[in-house]
């Protein structure tokens, strides 16, 4: 099987709640709460967000998403106190373990400003990217939103499809594959977790959209290159919202991005109830 059908079979099947309609905001913000997208208590706890902040100031190649100009930028302390305000908590200077929250109202109304964003592209009848990092949990809310756009006359492009390429140190190669327009890179035998910016660097030597809807280095990538970019990020990846914060970038979704797939549908209504 190949291996994009592959992946496509081990995701778990959606129900009605993905058909875009009204919802009361207090039904959305309540399943994005059973969903463990946000609440009092996400995936990272304070002491793998602190050390993550830490890393990124440091240079760690890993934690930049393939942006430029993060390391060193500001000071770890000022990291967290970024997450925070994206959050909805206060990083006190003692708080060094324990659970995490997430505000669920914070997150509907950064979902609602990616669906303003991705509606000024229908309305120009312009190009998207999607792709993401995290080939699981975020795969049917790129997928959804993906076919609402097209059905708006939306073009989801996917430039460097299929283009093999190979990095000092790799025994397999690396891809660029499409699932439903959505792009995801795999090493042949699965799609894979990635934060490197080199597969979008890839994709928009080739085409460049209107703009980008990812995570991880899909997003970090179009950002350094420019390109106008709405995205997620987890409480302890905080590249991308230090872009935010430089100015390169306007929205970002900040909640738990590795959660059950079929959980994301308060975000996918969210999006969908802004498209024209």
């Amino acid at each position: 099987m190949d291996v994009t059908a592959q992946h496509a079979a081990q995701l778990p099947v959606i129900d009605d709640r993905w058909e875009p309609r009204s919802y009361p905001r207090a039904e959305l913000r309540r399943g994005i709460l059973e969903g463990r997208i946000a609440g009092p208590e996400v995936s990272h706890p304070m002491d793998n967000v602190r050390r993550n902040a830490r890393l990124l100031v440091e240079g760690d190649p890993d934690k930049q998403f393939g942006m430029t100009g993060l390391a060193g930028a500001m000071s770890a302390d000022q990291v967290l106190q970024i997450v925070g305000r994206a959050c909805g908590f206060n990083p006190h200077p003692e708080w060094r373990s324990g659970p995490v929250p997430v505000d669920p109202d914070l997150v509907l109304d950064a979902c609602g400003a990616v669906g303003d964003a991705l509606a000024g592209v229908v309305r120009t009848g312009g190009s998207v990217i999607l792709a993401t990092g995290h080939p699981t949990g975020l795969a049917h809310l790129y997928i959804e939103v993906g076919r609402q756009l097209r059905a708006r006359g939306v073009k989801t492009i996917q430039p460097f499809e299929a283009v093999p390429w190979k990095e000092p140190g790799r025994h397999h190669r690396w891809e660029i594959r499409y699932l439903e327009g959505v792009a995801m890179l795999t090493d042949g035998t699965s799609m894979r977790h990635t934060h490197s910016g080199e597969p979008m660097a890839r994709m928009l030597s080739e085409q460049r959209p209107d703009l980008v809807f990812a995570d991880h280095g899909f997003a970090g990538g179009a950002i350094e290159f420019g390109v106008p970019t709405v995205s997620i990020a987890d409480v302890n990846d905080p590249a991308l919202l230090v872009a935010k914060a430089q100015g390169r970038t306007d929205t970002v979704v900040v909640m738990d991005d590795n959660v059950r797939p079929e959980d994301y549908w308060p975000c996918f209504q969210a999006i969908a109830a802004r498209l024209p």
